[in-house]
């Protein structure tokens, strides 16, 4: 992580992906799965990370809250999003936030990267750019 990215964090305190992101690792991912197959493995996968903690699944939105708590003990509220791009292609987007005031010091844009990094692992094979 960029010493931008821990400047920012300090008066931030979130973070979040999209198509337009600037950041080339929070851009949107993609993956050649139907929405419900990648549901599935989108959600057993969150669900078997240490130290996160699946809040409330909904299918039929496609999206899943977690909660993690911090080093320094703050709590973060991470939204993944499951969505549909066309019968065979969907999308996953994450939105991370902390609870309190002052920044973050990057900590939700750490853990948007871990959760990409575990899910490309799980489904490395169905990713598409």
């Amino acid at each position: 992580m960029s010493l931008k990215r821990t400047l920012v964090g300090i008066f931030r305190s979130h973070d979040g992906t999209s198509d337009r992101a600037k950041d080339p690792l929070l851009k949107t991912r993609y993956y050649s799965l139907q929405k419900d197959k990648a549901w599935d493995e989108v959600s057993s996968t969150l669900k078997k990370i240490p130290g996160f903690r699946v809040l409330h699944e909904v299918q039929s939105v496609g999206e899943i809250t977690l909660e993690k708590k911090t080093a320094f003990g703050r709590t973060l509220d991470i939204t993944v999003s499951v969505l549909n791009t066309s019968p065979v292609r969907c999308g996953v987007d994450m939105y991370s936030a902390s609870r309190g005031s002052l920044g973050d010091l990057g900590a939700n844009y750490r853990v948007i990267q871990k959760l990409y990094q575990v899910l490309d692992k799980k489904l490395g094979k169905f990713k598409t750019d």
